[in-house]
């Protein structure tokens, strides 16, 4: 029977039309749209938003990060810096940023990404105009050290930005197209900066790229949207919104030893990233008689590689969501694989060196993304995703450290070679943790669905 108002006359029910728009008037949806419904259009507008201002904050930290290596000719002759003493800052750099990994990955959680973004981008743009401006190594040391902290509020943050926007089971894809941020950043970083070296002068190196960077980082104070509840919408992943905030985000996540296990195979994979960015086109020149144009154009075969495996790995990562480690284990012991090929026919002529360094690069970064971006964000959820990325990039970026040491001993040693066989090594080393993790029981979130 219809119901009936006091007066008699029958109560007119609002339509599911009315009652949608009034919901969408309140800012209220009650669950989040499963997989057979398509995501509402504020939603997917803000997915959208989040995606391109987080890609943008992380490409553009690099246009600030990217620039010194390109000056370094410039300092050296126009200011008299010796060799050892550029090299020396570029420690330094990598040392605190190795740091800062944990210390802003650990505010992030609190403070939130938003303000941490907007700190992080003007503070390293304060510092390039200092760089700018700078005589002596000493000015140079330390504020590229300091660079090192700011920039580490970069990586952390972003991620813990995106991951409550996209649920589990779309994350791998959706991280592997995002996750380019850090190579098309370096690409177009030292590209502009060679330009404005060239053109301007090295000191509009920093100048430029900061003005960039400090207005893009008041423009994600303001337009940044850190989670679905923000604009009344319905947390992607009910089961961890229904979880207790947790009080200590940082000091739970050191406590799972799969974050570590993570943060270890992920120290390998930045000993060797780090060591083919800075000294491939070293070794083409010096070791194999490319001359200098020719040997850094056909080291950027493995950036190209890398974005290829980047896309692809994250979108085949989906399928394995509860435990990506299962996909990762057997691409690391193909990039072992690869490594020990490029070996051998690297020497070969320009095309098979071109093809299988690609090939590198497209084992590397893949996994490379997954480990540092959606693997953490599936262990931290939400509310410790900075934590738990900061916990494996700082992990890591010790062997960024090493990179630019352990591979100049060996080869001054025992010659590229054995560069080559050591990475083979380590490769494998990585590959045997992940399939350590293949093979564990998938952690207790990962069950809860």
């Amino acid at each position: 029977m219809q119901p009936r108002s006091r007066g008699g006359g029958r109560v007119r029910r609002p339509s599911r039309g009315a009652v949608a728009v009034a919901k969408l008037r309140r800012g209220v949806h009650s669950r989040p749209p499963t997989k057979e419904e398509p995501i509402p259009a504020t939603l997917r507008s803000l997915q959208t938003r989040v995606f391109a201002l987080t890609w943008l904050s992380y490409a553009s930290y690099y246009l600030v990060r990217k620039n010194y290596a390109v000056t370094k000719t410039s300092l050296e002759g126009q200011l008299d810096l010796s060799p050892e003493l550029l090299g020396a800052v570029d420690t330094v750099y990598l040392a605190m940023y190795a740091l800062g990994q944990f210390i802003n990955g650990a505010l992030g959680d609190r403070v939130g990404a938003r303000r941490m973004l907007a700190f992080g981008m003007m503070g390293t743009s304060l510092v390039g105009f200092v760089m700018g401006i700078g005589q002596t190594g000493l000015v140079f040391a330390i504020a590229w050290g300091v660079n090192g902290l700011f920039q580490s509020t970069g990586w952390p943050n972003n991620v813990r930005a995106m991951a409550p926007w996209f649920s589990r089971d779309a994350r791998g894809a959706v991280m592997g197209i995002w996750c380019t941020n850090y190579q098309v950043g370096g690409l177009v970083a030292t590209a502009l900066a060679t330009f404005l070296v060239a053109h301007v002068g090295w000191r509009w190196a920093f100048f430029a790229p900061s003005m960039w960077v400090a207005a893009f980082g008041g423009i994600l104070l303001v337009f940044l949207v850190e989670r679905p509840k923000d604009a009344g919408l319905a947390p992607l992943d009910p089961d961890r919104a229904a979880a207790p905030p947790r009080a200590a985000p940082f000091r739970e996540m050191m406590r799972i030893k799969r974050l570590w296990a993570l943060g270890a195979a992920y120290f390998g994979l930045k000993l060797i990233r780090y060591t083919l960015l800075f000294w491939l086109p070293y070794y083409l020149e010096k070791s194999l008689g490319y001359d200098q144009e020719t040997a850094g154009y056909a080291s950027t075969s493995f950036e190209v590689g890398g974005v290829l495996g980047v896309v692809l790995v994250g979108w085949m990562s989906n399928r394995w969501s509860t435990n990506r480690s299962k996909l990762i284990a057997p691409i690391l012991f193909a990039l072992a694989a690869a490594l020990f090929l490029y070996q051998w026919v690297g020497a070969a002529g320009l095309v098979p060196n071109v093809l299988v360094m690609a090939l590198v690069g497209f084992m590397l970064f893949g996994p490379d993304a997954l480990i540092s971006g959606a693997a953490a964000q599936d262990i931290g959820g939400p509310d410790a995703a900075a934590s738990a990325a900061g916990i494996i990039n700082g992990l890591g970026s010790i062997g960024g450290i090493l990179s630019g040491v352990v591979p100049a001993f060996v080869a001054a040693s025992m010659g590229w070679d054995a560069v080559f066989y050591l990475f083979v090594v380590v490769a494998l080393i990585s590959a045997g943790i992940m399939a350590y993790l293949a093979l564990a029981p998938p952690p207790a979130h990962a069950r809860r669905r």
